[in-house]
């Protein structure tokens, strides 16, 4: 059988070595060139078939995913909750179990329960790849910003980044302080008390209560979007107050010591959680991330299916 150096399935950062970790972002460079090509496809995956089973609503994750494995060749299908068998009352498990039964390699899954990858993942013999579950981790999303930090500095280790905004509710922030810590980052949390964790102390990261202190202290902002749902519950007075005290704006940033890279998982809010001139600004690397998903998210597709690290280089000239 042959080794996969990530095990079955990508279920999250937080159990991923370092070095696992640099493994799925060294693969991923050689993939960004496919996607510079006039055929955007090599034969890697070729014979395999993919399913993204996304029991929330997704738009650039599904396609990020849609994108990657079908620049790698695979066979893809995607199925929404909604209007399938499971709003008949079929389990998570009775629809990966019917789709298993038709021969497919690997599972794609979006949920809106924390830890519902690693139940799938527990009981069908198909590969699974978490695309972010409840409030747990979305790994490939943390993945992606890390090799668009590194692309941007060169490096990781020694970097500080302060992840702003709902960091309570968020799978983004979580996987991000994993892989950041992992690699040697200095990370940091900025935002509302109430949506903070109550643990977020325990993560080994910084807390700063003023967007003002991060962006004085940080090399790197990952501006998260608020959920506007949140409103609902109380954790916000208003858009216009969280944009008055926490909004990322070109003000703001024209005091930093230093220039700050600006990551943004999307999609944004413009004028809640970040200013449009610096979404769309020089610190912006916004797209970028957009563009290393589909390469990161090729690696991960790679790998799990059993592709050898040191032959991605050769699998692109395919």
């Amino acid at each position: 059988m042959t080794e996969r150096p990530l095990g079955k399935d990508l279920l999250g950062l937080e159990p991923l070595s370092k070095e696992q970790i640099q493994l799925i972002l060294d693969t991923a460079e050689p993939f960004k060139e496919v996607s510079e090509r006039v055929i955007k496809r090599v034969p890697t995956l070729r014979h395999k078939t993919i399913v993204n089973l996304f029991f929330e609503a997704s738009t650039r994750t599904r396609i990020s995913f849609e994108f990657a494995a079908r620049r790698l060749s695979a066979d893809t299908v995607n199925v929404a909750a909604s209007g399938s068998s499971v709003e008949k009352g079929e389990t998570l498990v009775d629809t990966a179990k019917n789709l298993e039964a038709m021969r497919i390699d690997m599972v794609v899954m979006r949920h809106p329960s924390s830890g519902a990858a690693q139940f799938l993942a527990d009981r069908i013999r198909s590969n699974v790849v978490n695309a972010g579950d409840g409030t747990h981790e979305h790994p490939t999303q943390g993945l992606l910003d890390l090799l668009t930090i590194r692309d941007r500095l060169g490096r990781i280790e020694g970097v500080r980044v302060c992840i702003c905004g709902d960091i309570l509710h968020s799978r983004v922030a979580r996987s991000n302080i994993w892989g950041l810590t992992k690699l040697g980052a200095q990370v940091a949390v900025c935002g509302p008390p109430s949506l903070m964790p109550r643990e977020v102390s325990s993560l080994g990261v910084t807390v700063f209560k003023r967007i003002e202190e991060a962006i004085e202290w940080a090399d790197v902002l990952n501006v998260l979007r608020i959920q506007l749902e949140r409103m609902q519950g109380g954790f916000i007075p208003s858009v216009r107050e969280y944009y008055r005290v926490f909004g990322v704006t070109v003000e703001r940033l024209e005091k930093a010591p230093r220039d700050l890279v600006i990551l943004h998982p999307g999609p944004m809010n413009r004028g809640v959680e970040i200013d449009s001139r610096v979404a769309d600004g020089s610190h912006s690397v916004i797209l970028d991330q957009v563009t290393n998903g589909i390469a990161v998210r090729m690696a991960v597709l790679y790998l799990l299916a059993g592709g050898r690290p040191e032959l991605a280089e050769a699998a692109k000239r395919e």
